[in-house]
């Protein structure tokens, strides 16, 4: 990182400032402790800019209204309305125009709407900021931050800009956003060495990341994109954007379509010319007739609108989607590598154990609510009670600067987690800390790794009061508290084997200590505090799991998704997570840690990666490598986190699953998908509904081909046969309107299957149609084709018009293809149910529509004029409606034997 930055005019680079001293800092930028005039940050702020991460490029409008044209199946409506135009054939010009421009609309509107929605949620970085302007401090906006800058923050503040300390004061910082540690960071004015990473670089402070406890003053040596979260957000540009597999499929399967289709229309036109010598531009109106007929021109817009509605869907669910098929994707996903603290976890340190010598206590409750008890063997304890606990809890809640604060119906955190962990502790066992007074400290260095404080008992005493790393306090006592509070010998080995037994467990281990001290004692000293303590137990605290992502986790593992969880946190800690909400089950390779995976190649990473459960100290560039590896087994990869350094890798991923309370800009711009919740379980949700939608587009697509199959069907077999055509093109536009605007959209409103979570994730390389289903199209266009085609030749054999016949060969096609609606509403059971006539109002409503649209161009003199129809009896209506129920019912013999032919290749495959 570097920095520019100059009062004198020319701007100057700061080179790697965290291994330079805090008086080279500012002599490199031409600045004293004094900060900056605000004549020279105006300057300043011309010369680099707002303190602003700059928005991602957007795509003009002229490229996303073109992009929802770039569809093969498109092109093909596009040219045949072309050539009705040259025709001068207005109407079928206008009709399929306006199915390409409606598609296209949809599309606009839903992705607008997604962006406004998490445009509401946006809150990265700090809005005010305390600077040092013209010699005294002021409450500036933080966007006006300049390099050169001297600014102050304390316990609660977000850090404005990347700043180079100058004074630190017990300066503790979260920098989990880009760390992925859960537990903060000690901060000291002391430069470090050059090389060093993000996490060590204990004399700067990052743009983004809190302040828990302490004060600190530094100057400004990077802002905006020249930020660690900028250069991280360079890499999240850096990343290309993979096709989703929907996409995939239906770029294969129009592809495939559109090369039959006009193979088809030259094969019937040239067996039209030269066999029965029909007129050139009978033939071609033919051609167009037949292609527009074969194409289904809805499918573009229905996966749009069933898209769509999955989107709001899963926004009443909170989960905004950015990117219309990001929720399907998650439906296809096989793999979902997590980030652990605030995703899996709370974000909120608790104690879950407390050890005395005679007996091991448990915690109950999460987070910072001082909600829960403290048991031994399950009979609820207090300080009331248990004298050795009474002193843990005294030492424990008043050697703390945290405070656990009401706000509302919730409790907020003021301080450090680990802190705070312990004052709740306190006030789960009962301790009232009134009349308690603090006289001196030593505050809490990564050197000594305790805190020691003075303070006076109600009573009049006065104590020392020490915890801190185990190891550290256990060296400085002599004696230990017994189960009646009194002081007992030291029993070393004991303490030691209960320190490495609780941190086997993955907890954070942290001991309290005391000691008497002298009435007349005013000060406190390392010195004091060095011998002579009593050592009083152990606390164990943990970032607890959420409870409903242990469940959410169990849901996925029942529907063949793996979750791999990708940590900072050390080896110890995120296997015993791991293990503790599902991800790490049985033997085998479990835990592979960042340095581990730096010295592998991408081949021996690639040989291990779907075995591996837990990834702990790792960094953005080990994630990317982490999820591009198992890409390359074919794995539909979900990367989901919220800090910057998730947003690279949630960037690679198929879908990136973002935190949205939690989550950085950064890495709601890098997301498809943000969770409004930042609840895990929300992401099995979208599992659950992405597979609902990619069910509901095959049975879309298993309704529409066969319906079109039949249209061009009815034609080609009149052209090659030289027979009179039952259907004029314009009446193909008509149906094909009608039922794509009406019945396929019902379609796109089922409720998910039973079972639907029990399947394994589908193949994504499959195609969207297995050979079952192009049988099933094969057959049913023939069945719905070869009655429209024999109700016109009856009918026209009959003497009846042209226009006559014509007219109820549509009719048929309309009720043909609404009896086959009630097929396609179940893909993996029988529609001979009840089930089939409940359970979506939409189809109700769609077949009204179907059915008065009908009667209108049957009835309507409008209708006569533009699509040549004219007026049927009652009986052609009970002809057609009665071959209709007979598609039906033949159709439904059609899934039966495919039923049979899947259980039969099951068996044989077991």
């Amino acid at each position: 990182m570097a920095t520019q930055a100059h009062t004198q005019g020319a701007l100057t680079e700061v080179e790697r400032p965290w291994a330079t001293s805090a008086d080279e800092v500012l002599t490199e930028l031409g600045v004293t402790r004094a900060g900056l005039t605000g004549q020279d940050a105006r300057r300043l702020l011309a010369e680099v800019g707002p303190n602003r991460l700059a928005p991602p490029e957007r795509k003009s409008l002229w490229r996303r209204i073109l992009g929802h044209f770039d569809d093969v199946l498109i092109y093909i409506l596009l040219v045949s309305a072309a050539l009705k135009a040259i025709l001068g054939d207005w109407v079928d010009f206008t009709v399929i125009l306006a199915v390409a421009v409606i598609n296209a609309g949809i599309g606009l509107i839903q992705e607008g709407r997604a962006e406004r929605a998490l445009d509401a949620i946006k809150d990265m970085l700090s809005v005010r900021a305390q600077a040092r302007r013209d010699g005294s401090w002021a409450d500036i906006d933080a966007d006006d931050l300049v390099p050169g800058d001297v600014v102050r923050v304390r316990s609660g503040d977000r850090v404005p800009a990347d700043v180079r300390l100058l004074d630190a004061v017990n300066l503790r910082v979260e920098e989990s956003a880009l760390t992925g540690e859960s537990v903060p960071a000690t901060k000291r004015v002391d430069a470090v060495a050059p090389e060093v990473g993000v996490g060590d670089r204990t004399s700067m402070l990052f743009s983004g990341t809190i302040v828990a406890a302490g004060t600190g003053t530094g100057v400004v040596v990077a802002t905006g994109d020249r930020t660690e979260i900028g250069r991280i957000q360079q890499m999240i540009a850096d990343v290309g954007e993979l096709q989703t597999p929907l996409s995939r499929t239906l770029d294969q399967f129009g592809k495939w379509l559109a090369v039959l289709i006009i193979i088809m229309a030259l094969v019937m036109t040239v067996i039209g010319r030269l066999l029965h010598q029909m007129p050139v531009d009978e033939l071609l109106s033919a051609a167009i007739g037949f292609a527009v007929a074969a194409v289904p021109e809805g499918l573009p817009a229905l996966v749009t609108i069933t898209l769509a509605l999955g989107v709001q869907q899963m926004a009443r669910r909170r989960a905004i989607t950015r990117q219309l098929p990001a929720v399907e994707t998650l439906g296809s996903v096989t793999t979902i590598c997590s980030d652990k603290t605030g995703t899996l976890t709370r974000n909120e340190m608790t104690a879950r154990t407390v050890r005395t010598r005679s007996a091991e206590l448990t915690v109950s409750g999460l987070g910072y609510a001082p909600e829960g008890e403290v048991s031994d063997s399950g009979e609820v304890v207090t300080v009331a009670d248990r004298p050795d606990l009474a002193l843990l809890a005294t030492v424990m809640m008043l050697c703390n600067d945290a405070q656990i604060v009401r706000d509302g119906d919730a409790w907020r955190l003021v301080g450090e987690p680990t802190e705070g962990a312990l004052r709740v502790l306190g006030l789960k066992a009962g301790l009232d800390p009134a009349g308690w007074r603090r006289v001196a400290a030593v505050p809490f260095e990564s050197e000594s790794k305790y805190m020691a404080t003075l303070n006076d008992a109600p009573d009049g005493s006065r104590h020392v009061l020490v915890k801190g790393a185990p190891d550290r306090v256990l060296d400085r006592c002599v004696a230990q508290t017994g189960a009646d509070g009194r002081a007992e010998p030291l029993d070393r080995a004991f303490w030691e084997a209960q320190i490495d037994e609780i941190g086997g467990r993955g907890l954070r281990v942290l001991a309290a200590a005391h000691a008497p001290a002298s009435p007349d004692a005013t000060t406190l000293d390392p010195s004091d505090v060095d011998t002579g303590l009593e050592l009083v137990g152990l606390v164990g605290i943990v970032d607890p799991p959420r409870p409903e992502a242990i469940e959410a986790i169990a849901e996925c593992r029942s529907a063949g998704v793996r979750v791999k969880m990708i940590t900072g946190d050390h080896a110890g800690t995120a296997l015993a997570i791991g293990r503790e909400m599902g991800i790490v089950e049985g033997d085998g390779i479990h835990v592979l840690t960042g340095p581990e995976l730096e010295a592998m190649t991408t081949e021996e990473l690639r040989a291990v990666a779907q075995e591996v459960d837990v990834y702990a100290r790792t960094s953005p560039e080990h994630k990317i490598r982490i999820v591009s590896a198992l890409q390359s087994h074919g794995e539909v990869v979900a990367m989901t986190g919220d800090g910057v350094n998730d947003a690279p890798a949630l960037t690679q991923a198929d879908v990136g699953v973002a935190m949205g309370i939690k989550g950085t800009e950064a890495t709601k711009e890098a997301a498809d998908v943000v969770l409004a919740d930042d609840n895990f379980a929300t992401i099995e949700r979208a599992v659950e509904e992405g597979r609902r939608i990619y069910d509901n587009i095959r049975k879309s697509v298993l309704f529409l081909l066969p319906t079109n199959g039949a249209q061009s069907l009815v034609i080609l077999i009149a052209v090659l046969f030289g027979l009179t055509l039952p259907l004029q093109p314009v009446q193909v536009l008509w149906i094909n309107m009608v039922t794509s605007v009406t019945l396929s959209l019902a379609l796109a409103n089922e409720r998910a299957e039973p079972g639907i979570m029990s399947r394994p994730p589908r193949d994504t390389r499959a195609s969207i149609l297995d050979a079952g289903s192009l049988r099933r199209v094969a057959v049913v266009s023939l069945l719905i084709g070869g009655a429209a085609m024999g109700v016109f030749y009856y009918e026209y054999g009959r003497g009846v018009p042209l226009e006559v016949a014509q007219t109820t060969a549509v009719t048929m096609l309309a009720l043909g293809q609404l009896a086959y609606l009630f097929n396609c509403r179940y893909l993996h059971r029988s529609s001979l149910t009840v089930d089939v006539l409940r359970g979506n109002a939409v189809v109700w409503w769609s077949a009204i529509t179907l059915l008065l649209l009908q009667a209108a161009f049957v009835y309507l003199p409008f209708f006569h004029t533009w699509f040549g129809s004219a007026p049927i009896s009652g009986r052609e209506w009970l002809l057609t409606a009665g071959l209709a129920v007979l598609v039906f019912v033949l159709t439904e013999a059609v899934k039966a034997v495919g039923r049979a032919r899947e259980r039969s290749a099951t068996a044989r495959r077991h």
